[in-house]
């Protein structure tokens, strides 16, 4: 018998909720309320999100942010910035203490990334794990030159054809891991590098050409493009076969909904939140 984890789909949300629902499963998982979850979701509005640790005003024009329409949200978790747009967005919920999970932050990042990489396969796509092996890589790994997370490379990146497919970024609380990324099916680099700010125009053009180099969404690799509503069988079946589960689909309760809008009032829409640095 395979273990039961549960598996939402909650679709497009506010940047705040898919925050405060990734916390609150984080909480309910912690108590024993629920078993394991992946959920898979989207952004309305397409959405900026900022790393735990970023500086705002250093690093983020928020004139451009609010000029496209985008939404503006801090994550519970570190790294760098994303735009939530063209992408579908995914978060694992699981014990640190889950016999599949190891101690390591990096290692445990991989055993969880499998479910992506057999969601990269499902949609004909060979990707793999790449190690940074120089010491350069390494070094760059602790100091990085970019607010933008796809700019940054990582123990375990995903990776098709030589350029990073997935980003995503960690954090454990009350004995919980909590995991969660963006797997890009599109991007539009000019309206993403125009929410950072940088030093001069050249220093964009540079680090966007860098980027190029670095990234690339799931259309670019295909012949046929995919739409979200394709994207997602291939990565539910990706993340059973990966962690070796089978999914129980599962809604959320009224009280429970009202717990998560809560949160996302609390925390996820308060300025000192996410202005905070």
């Amino acid at each position: 018998m395979k273990e039961q984890w549960y598996f939402i789909d909650s679709g497009a949300c506010s940047p705040a909720f898919n925050m405060a629902l990734d916390e609150a499963l984080l909480e309910w998982h912690s108590k024993g309320e629920i078993p394991p979850v992946v959920r898979f979701y989207e952004w309305n509005p397409a959405t900026l999100s900022i790393g735990y640790f970023q500086r705002v005003e250093k690093e983020i024009d928020l004139e451009a942010v609010d000029r496209h329409g985008y939404g503006f949200v801090r994550r519970p978790t570190g790294g760098r910035a994303v735009l939530h747009d063209k992408e579908l967005t995914y978060s694992v919920i699981v014990s640190e203490e889950h016999p599949y999970m190891p101690q390591s932050v990096t290692e445990a990042y991989r055993v969880i990334s499998n479910g992506i990489l057999e969601g990269f396969r499902n949609l004909g796509l060979e990707a793999y794990f790449s190690v940074p092996e120089t010491e350069a890589e390494k070094a760059g790994l602790k100091n990085p030159r970019s607010a933008v997370c796809f700019d940054a490379p990582s123990w375990y990146e995903l990776v098709v054809e030589g350029r990073k497919v997935a980003g995503s970024a960690q954090t454990r609380q009350k004995g919980v891991i909590l995991q969660h990324g963006s797997i890009l099916l599109d991007i539009d680099e000019g309206k993403l590098f125009d929410c950072f700010k940088f030093a001069n125009d050249r220093v964009r053009e540079r680090m966007q050409r860098a980027f190029s180099k670095k990234a690339v969404a799931i259309n670019d690799l295909r012949e046929e493009p995919v739409t979200i509503s394709e994207a997602k069988p291939a990565f539910k079946l990706g993340f059973e076969k990966g962690l070796d589960i089978e999914f129980v689909p599962y809604k959320l309760t009224k009280e429970q909904l009202l717990y998560v809008e809560e949160i996302a009032k609390r925390r996820y829409e308060n300025d000192e939140w996410t202005y905070r640095r």
